[in-house]
């Protein structure tokens, strides 16, 4: 049985260690920093997100952030 959960252990340590190899650790703590200080999002929860959940934020926060500048370019414009 110890065998079989050591087996376990380590798939499950293999994934998260495939789905996160492309975020380096100054990432990490960049993409913490940016969501605490500048959308007010608080630390644990960050934390409690599951990996790509993370991911997806960041993508929608991207997303906004470029439609803003864009709206901000048209209304400087207009």
């Amino acid at each position: 049985m110890r065998k079989r959960t050591q087996r376990s252990i380590g798939r499950y340590t293999e994934f998260f260690l495939v789905s996160l190899s492309h975020n380096n650790l100054l990432s990490y703590y960049d993409a913490n920093f940016q969501m605490m200080q500048h959308h007010k999002y608080s630390l644990s929860e960050i934390d409690n997100l599951i990996p790509w959940e993370k991911e997806v934020y960041i993508d929608m926060l991207i997303e906004h952030l470029k439609e803003e500048k864009t709206r901000q370019e048209q209304e400087s414009r207009g």
